[in-house]
């Protein structure tokens, strides 16, 4: 059978900013973090059916389809909205994963987005939103659409404005688990939370998750050893990749071709939000 796909974006995030503010009594973190959305993406492709059958035509190896977070984010809507429509889902990935840049969470939210319009479903994005929570903490973000100041386990969001501005990003080819890092006893879980958000989200560079990630792989301290020669490197979310903010292109270009005969990467810019955000 031949299914009308239509093509969806699902951009990858970095963290600008991560700190570890306290744990929650469930072994949960809370985090203080700024999500920076950048133009570099995922392609989520959706056929809406009239069969009632979730389906991604291509899986990702070694990873059941029932768990890939685009089948899950569509079973989500599907029973939460009572839909009796159907979808097939094709993804392209360009987003490594284990890299700390969003990717899968990017992509299920990007299913809710699509699939609330294409089925008709008429959600909103905060509800859109409480059902991207059910799927991860990185979801939510996704779907609020917006570069944001983040608390809690990641899901309560503040629009923050932010400067033009080019990224740098390199992947030293390791896989990082989240739940590793973060029951690591080099973790720091009492940093002190912002008081004066606006100032010292938007200007202080710190990730508390890096130092346990980088005792543990030599890979990405090697990289961000690397790119930091040219500026305040830093990794994004719990790793692996590690990047450079750099004011314009040409500068994100120079650095990174001579980066780019050690390690794989990237050039991406900063985006104002997400390319799908008028799609709610």
């Amino acid at each position: 059978m031949t299914y009308d796909f239509q093509a969806f974006p699902a951009p990858a995030k970095l963290n600008l900013m991560l700190k570890v503010v306290g744990r929650r009594p469930d072994g949960y973190h809370l985090l203080e973090t700024v999500f920076r959305f950048i133009d570099f993406a995922d392609t989520v492709e959706i056929a809406a059916t009239d069969d009632g059958i979730i389906e991604l035509v291509n899986p990702t190896p070694g990873v059941p389809a029932e768990a890939d977070l685009t089948v899950r984010a569509a079973l989500a809507l599907k029973a939460a909205s009572g839909s009796e429509l159907g979808a097939r889902i094709r993804l392209t990935k360009r987003i490594p994963m284990g890299g700390g840049l969003g990717g899968g969470s990017s992509d299920a939210a990007t299913v809710l987005l699509a699939l609330n319009r294409l089925w008709g479903a008429g959600f909103s994005r905060e509800r859109l939103m409480e059902l991207g929570l059910k799927l991860g903490a990185d979801v939510p973000v996704f779907v609020f659409g917006r570069n944001a100041f983040a608390t809690g386990v990641g899901e309560a969001l503040t629009e923050l404005d932010l400067p033009e501005a080019w990224y740098v990003v390199l992947h030293p080819g390791v896989h990082v688990p989240t739940a590793k890092i973060f029951s690591s006893p080099l973790l720091t879980r009492d940093s002190r939370p912002s008081i004066m958000r606006t100032l010292e989200t938007t200007q202080q560079r710190r990730n508390d998750l890096q130092a346990a990630v980088l005792a543990e792989f030599k890979e990405v301290d090697s990289a961000l050893s690397e790119l930091a020669k040219y500026g305040p490197a830093l990794m994004t979310g719990s790793g692996s990749c590690v990047f450079l903010e750099c004011e314009s292109q040409d500068q994100a270009n120079t650095v990174f071709r001579t980066v780019s005969e050690k390690y794989d990467g990237f050039v991406a810019k900063g985006l104002a939000s997400h390319p799908m955000f008028d799609r709610v």
